[in-house]
């Protein structure tokens, strides 16, 4: 019999593994909801639906490994890193799917809400809070809407070799800022940027990226230590703040 895996658990939802299937199961079912159709509209590869049944989806697993992990070193070779850029670009480039982004003004008040609660409740110190929410400050310009991932993690990304056999979690997928989607994907992987880029195939405002790797950091570490993981971990979300000093 195979084992069941714990892929993930939080108070919001959990993914198992039992041998080739991963079982989602998820109380709000407009992400379910949002990651069929977004798996259904993608120009890119996505896992087989196997079935659903409220509130578990089934997928098929894939083929392939990611190119690392947050705050772990990859090994991935420079191709491979263009791979997925150029799988990327593909995605921004599609039409758009139904899902809005989110405004500008609430976004803004959005991080201001944040940056404070970290202040206040002593998650981090204010100096850091401060000069990243500066840094933040540049991706908070109009852009064109992208149909975009939304949760764009390096694990969410599969190769095999130098070629993308999938992508995965699609729960948050919308249209929104492509750069924001080639920021999660280089989050702690600065080093590895360019080979993205290229694979990518245009100009990038690297301040703007700089922007979004701030901004997403600061709105995700309360999240994170809430629901039990380490944000000040080497290679994490803090230290990314802490290159920004």
């Amino acid at each position: 019999m195979d084992e069941v895996k714990v892929v993930v658990a939080h108070s919001e939802r959990a993914t198992l593994r039992v041998g080739d299937v991963f079982l989602k199961v998820d109380a709000d079912q407009a992400r379910i909801d949002v990651e069929v159709e977004a798996m259904d509209l993608a120009p890119v590869p996505t896992p087989e639906v196997l079935w659903r049944k409220p509130p578990v989806l089934a997928i098929a697993a894939l083929p392939g490994t990611t190119l690392g992990r947050l705050g772990e070193p990859s090994t991935a070779s420079p191709a491979a890193w263009a791979a997925a850029g150029a799988a990327i670009r593909k995605l921004h480039d599609a039409p758009l799917p139904p899902r809005p982004s989110r405004s500008i003004v609430a976004l803004a008040a959005e991080l201001d809400d944040e940056c404070e609660l970290l202040v206040t409740n002593g998650v981090l110190p204010a100096d850091l809070v401060t000069r990243n929410r500066q840094v933040a400050e540049a991706a908070l310009r109009p852009w064109t809407p992208a149909f975009t991932h939304g949760d764009l993690q390096i694990e969410h990304v599969f190769l095999d070799g130098d070629e993308v056999t999938g992508i995965i979690d699609w729960s948050e997928a919308g249209q929104g800022d492509a750069l924001y989607d080639l920021a999660t994907f280089t989050l702690g992987h600065e080093e590895h940027l360019d080979d993205v880029v290229a694979g990518y195939g245009t100009d990038i405002d690297l301040d703007v990226i700089h922007a979004w790797w701030s901004l997403r950091s600061l709105l995700v570490i309360r999240w994170l230590v809430e629901h039990g993981f380490d944000p000040f971990a080497q290679g994490c979300e803090v230290d990314v703040l802490r290159s920004r000093m």
